[in-house]
């Protein structure tokens, strides 16, 4: 800010007057005198720091990592199923959030061979699953910076004693890697939080015969030596980590096109042809109708992954190519779960968790398209659906409440059934035309982002023109089960 000063005509004359009479004091070699508002303050130095060693998430206060921001993961791996090892190069593009001294990636379980920060070699050295590197000289917040990390070893599943398993597996075949809500960093070093989304380049060499399986647009098929084949792919939207796979192993490859969208889909030859190959053919179909209730799908690709391994007794909705476990198709035909999984890219993918508490964002909305899926296909109704779990839920579901389970709870039945009939009580409050413009409205704003229940409450309110707090109060938190909804 310059402040103007006023005088007149005779002040300004005497002023003049006096400057000339001090400038002719003084020294010859004393230089000109400089006015103060022309002089430059020297700026204060830098402090540079190390990176948290966590984004500070109450359920996973280690998980991730503070003071930078990724953009980018290059991830170049090969992996010898009869050796059980891995070498991979990973480049990691980011940008600085604050003035670092030095940073954390996650990895788990393999040597680190170099690393370099832009271009430049860098320290590094762990610290049980964190990788800690020094570049050379700091970070300056704001700059962007490209770390690249050579890794070699065998790779291992993380184990979690609550949650299960999660991460590399070696199978009969080859391996599969997936798992929630930690896997990445046990195949590639990672900023291993759903908060840090980022696209990927993902290239995996593998023995003549195999296939290598990831997310995202297929980019062909490069024969790098003789006896091995390299698998190209490509998310270019924005991922959260734990949603990375591999699935690497013999299949059965369906590839189309949909939209103008690649179609990939594989069902493992350790199962035989029938109702995995069925249910998974009609992903574009299920989809199809999902974008009609939803909005436009939020991907450049379709497709779909069957395995068949013990230790996979779920479903995951690993971007673009959910993965599938066998035990869903041995009664038959399942496309409910593949409405669930594929409702996922829009809840879960696209717009994804900010913090691990409010699951329900994912797995409510997720199940709740379960329930539509049955209704658009006679097979049952939405409503007969919330009849019959409020009827019947014990009572540990309603104790347990799914906006605030808990990290032991976290996959608990309420996040799933208690959080899909908050939103039906929601629907039933504001009415369908308005519910059906929540749920769109949110995944459009939130397209490619992170969000929490208090934004997704914002939004219901907002679009519906109504205050829903007790409502979501009752159902996302209380521990005792709401009245039945009614209309208001």
């Amino acid at each position: 800010m310059t402040l103007a000063r006023r005088g007149g005509r005779g002040s300004a004359a005497l002023l003049l007057a006096v400057a000339l009479v001090l400038a002719g004091c003084e020294s010859s070699d004393a230089g000109p005198v400089v006015p103060p508002q022309q002089r430059t303050v020297p700026a204060t130095p830098r402090s540079f720091a190390p990176g948290a060693a966590g984004v500070g998430d109450a359920y996973f206060p280690t998980y991730g990592n503070g003071g930078y921001d990724v953009a980018r993961y290059t991830v170049k791996v090969r992996y010898d199923p009869d050796t059980d090892r891995l070498t991979g190069t990973t480049t990691v593009q980011a940008t600085a959030t604050a003035d670092l001294s030095a940073f954390h990636l996650d990895l788990a379980g393999l040597t680190v061979r170099a690393v370099t920060v832009d271009g430049v070699k860098a320290r590094h050295a762990r610290e049980s699953d964190e990788l800690v590197i020094t570049p050379a000289t700091g970070l300056t917040s704001g700059n962007g910076f490209v770390t690249e990390i050579r890794y070699d070893g065998v790779p291992a599943a993380l184990r979690n004693e609550v949650l299960g398993e999660g991460g590399w597996l070696h199978t009969s075949d080859g391996a599969i890697a997936l798992g929630q809500p930690e896997s990445a960093s046990t195949w590639f070093p990672v900023n291993d939080h759903p908060s840090d989304k980022a696209t990927y380049d993902l290239e995996i060499t593998v023995p003549d015969g195999l296939t290598a399986i990831s997310n995202g647009v297929p980019k062909g098929r490069t024969r790098p030596q003789k006896g091995w084949t390299t698998w190209k792919w490509s998310e270019g939207s924005p991922m959260a980590s734990y949603l990375s796979m591999v699935a690497i192993g013999r299949f059965r490859i369906t590839t189309d096109e949909h939209k103008g969208r690649p179609v990939f889909t594989a069902v493992t030859t350790g199962l035989a042809d029938g109702a995995p190959d069925r249910s998974v053919a009609r992903t574009v179909e299920v989809a199809d109708y999902l974008e009609s209730v939803f909005g436009p799908y939020p991907f450049d690709a379709y497709g779909g992954v069957v395995v068949a391994d013990d230790r996979i007794r779920y479903a995951l909705e690993t971007q673009s190519r959910p993965v599938y476990g066998a035990a869903f198709f041995r009664r038959g035909d399942n496309t409910g779960v593949v409405a669930h999984e594929l409702a996922h890219q829009w809840f879960g993918d696209s717009v994804s968790l900010a913090k691990w508490q409010d699951i329900w964002l994912n797995e409510g909305l997720a199940t709740y398209a379960e329930w539509l899926w049955a209704e658009h296909t006679g097979e049952s109704t939405v409503q007969r659906a919330f009849d019959e779990r409020y009827a019947s839920s014990p009572s540990r579901l309603w104790r347990t409440p799914p906006g605030k389970p808990g990290v032991e709870n976290l996959f608990d039945e309420s996040v799933y059934q208690r959080g899909a009939m908050t939103l039906h009580a929601l629907r039933v409050a504001v009415g369908d035309a308005a519910f059906f413009r929540v749920l769109q409205t949110w995944a459009a704003e939130k397209k490619d982002g992170n969000a929490t229940t208090a934004e997704f409450v914002a939004c219901a309110e907002r679009v519906s023109g109504k205050k829903l707090g007790k409502l979501f109060d009752a159902w996302l938190y209380g521990t005792e089960r709401p009245a039945t909804p009614k209309p208001r």
